[in-house]
């Protein structure tokens, strides 16, 4: 395959604050800039931040620029911003992310878009890239919601087996911004370079995950990965400009950018 045949989905997290904030205006810009960099949104849904006013300007947004749109469920962890895992049952996980899918969903067909996939947050993502249990209470509950949605994992994960059991589409997601183990999970925020801030390194690395299938991990190791899909966290200071940069060097690369779907 041609370098100039590749395309890569470039995805953000969005949402993350409430539309009753005194700085919710500046955030939803902040949101837009970074959208202007990419193909999909995922949206926050209220487990970890988020609300109704939130969820509705960003399907108003991802409509008008024809950007997809996915939910972005979590732990109910809004004092931890759903970076703390939490032990709750199966059932408990199943319940909670078709609720805070379903709420998505709904304001989305009020604004005319449609939810096309689903990525979970912070603790709940890690912890189903590893724990067979709760990825398939996740997948199961993204099929009770609707069958035809993407799930978007952690490429060579549990949750990418999880959603091919419950009769899903998956997505392979790499990180743009943040370090890999070993093992190839995500380094813990908690650790030193964990998150990736030069932009041209940054670059180079997912040209490389592009092209070759490869990144080097944390320890110097070699991993496999499959790159459907790349995340910029939206969080991150200054990442409407990480953003262009990146773009601009996947298009130096001749790497095209556009949803997965």
């Amino acid at each position: 395959m041609s370098a100039a045949s590749l395309s890569i989905d470039l995805n953000g997290d969005v949402g993350e604050w409430d539309s009753t904030a005194a700085d919710a205006a500046a955030r939803f810009q902040a949101d837009a800039d970074l959208a202007a960099s990419l193909s999909s949104l995922n949206v926050a849904c209220g487990g970890h931040a988020g609300d109704p006013g939130s969820m509705r300007a960003l399907a108003r947004l991802a409509r008008d620029r024809g950007l997809a749109l996915g939910a972005h469920p979590s732990f109910p962890d809004r004092s931890g911003f759903g970076r703390h895992p939490m032990a709750l049952p199966p059932v408990e996980i199943e319940r909670l992310v078709v609720e805070q899918v379903s709420g998505l969903v709904r304001i989305a067909a009020e604004e005319g878009i449609d939810v096309g996939h689903v990525k979970p947050h912070g603790a709940l993502y890690n912890l189903a890239a590893t724990d067979a249990a709760v990825a398939f209470s996740m997948a199961r509950a993204v099929a009770r919601v609707n069958p035809r949605v993407v799930l978007v994992a952690l490429s060579g994960s549990a949750s990418i087996d999880a959603g091919a059991r419950a009769g899903l589409a998956t997505a392979s997601e790499v990180f743009s911004d943040r370090a890999y183990e070993a093992d190839g999970n995500l380094t813990p925020r908690m650790l030193p370079g964990s998150l990736l801030t030069d932009p041209a390194a940054a670059a180079a690395r997912l040209v490389r995950m592009i092209h070759d299938g490869l990144v080097t991990s944390r320890q110097g190791t070699l991993i496999q990965v499959t790159a459907m899909t790349a995340c910029i966290h939206g969080d991150t200071p200054g990442s409407a400009d990480f953003a262009r940069r990146l773009r601009a060097a996947l298009s130096t690369a001749g790497i095209a950018v556009a949803p997965f779907a």
